[in-house]
């Protein structure tokens, strides 16, 4: 029997590139029903990313064909299921596609490409339990070969990645130096196991000396760029490897020529969208097991700041820009969510 389900929608889209606060807007669409293989996946959480403001606003490194509905990350639920799909995955928690857009009420999925979560695992956990740490564990295994007490360094420690960053080298036994420039996210993320955490300034290479017994750092991960990218570049070992995701700071960045030289420290970019286009789906599916199975096991956490439902999106998108510690989620029904637990 059918789950009784509406026949209009809400979807967040936009058609132009733009402010997303001006050219976001709640529209009515028909709720698809799924054909051969496919289910229906009603969402129930979303994540605000920087990634997604970059799509909206044209800005980032692979853009969607407009009209296009926002959002790149969430967690649904099947709720529907096409000819030929086991009606076992009904009610079982997926994660959304955001190359449809997660930002809509219902989306149809080939069953055969679900994601599909761990049971148990509050959906606004979930909502954020792929790109950010996918991202973290790339970086953390991708780069360079490291053993436990080994030491690395990160920028933007209080970032999402920084964050996931954290939990998982100590999860893999690795140093972890986590710089910030907002002296109140020390105690946040000591407490959720960065082994040292220092304000970003000029001071952090003669630190990182001190503290690594003049070795350096093996791998050093950077978010940030401008001066920071080059501190980061002045902490590495010789034949250390300095990886670049992100770029807060729209500063230049200085090219580190004795580091080059000298250190022969090598510098490198990476990029999550480009890592997944290559992969298989069952490759994707494996690599997700490595974080959402943490995540299963509480030994990783994602911090969440505040819940909207995706009709108060304009709210969502004001604290989004504001200081914060954790992410801004879009959600589908908040009575719902907060009914749960």
């Amino acid at each position: 029997m059918k789950k009784d389900l509406p026949a209009i929608q809400k979807a967040l889209c936009y058609e132009e590139y733009g402010d997303p606060s001006r050219v976001l807007t709640l529209v009515d669409r028909p709720v698809p029903e799924p054909g051969m293989g496919e289910v229906l996946v009603e969402m129930q959480a979303s994540p605000i990313h920087p990634s997604d403001m970059g799509l909206i606003q044209g800005s980032y490194g692979r853009l969607r064909t407009l009209p296009s509905v926002a959002g790149r990350e969430g967690v649904g639920t099947v709720v529907r299921v096409g000819e030929g799909v086991d009606s076992k995955v009904l009610g079982r928690p997926v994660a959304l596609d955001g190359e449809t857009g997660a930002w809509q009420e219902y989306q149809v999925q080939k069953a055969e490409e679900l994601i599909l979560f761990p049971a148990l695992v509050p959906f606004e956990q979930l909502a954020v339990s792929l790109v950010n740490p996918l991202t973290a564990w790339r970086l953390l295994n991708d780069f360079e070969y490291l053993n436990a007490g080994d030491v690395i360094v990160q920028n933007a420690g209080n970032s999402a990645v920084g964050q996931s960053v954290i939990q998982l080298a100590k999860k893999m036994g690795i140093r972890c130096v986590s710089l910030v420039r907002n002296p109140l996210s020390l105690n946040h993320l000591k407490a959720l196991g960065s082994d040292e955490v220092w304000l970003d300034d000029d001071d952090v290479p003669d630190r990182m000396k001190i503290y690594s017994s003049g070795k350096g750092a093996k791998l050093a991960l950077n978010s940030v760029g401008g001066r920071s990218a080059l501190r980061l570049a002045r902490c590495l070992c010789p034949g250390g490897v300095h990886v670049t995701f992100g770029a807060m700071d729209a500063e230049a960045v200085r090219f580190p020529t004795r580091n080059l030289i000298f250190d022969d420290v090598k510098m490198v970019g990476f990029w999550l969208d480009r890592w997944r286009r290559k992969q298989s789906p069952t490759s994707l599916r494996n690599a997700c097991e490595q974080v959402l199975q943490p995540l299963a096991m509480t030994e990783l956490r994602h911090s969440i700041d505040q819940v909207h439902n995706l009709e108060d999106f304009k709210d969502a998108l004001a604290r989004n820009k504001e200081s914060r510690l954790g992410k801004v989620l879009l959600v589908r029904d908040k009575k719902f969510l907060e009914s749960l637990g």
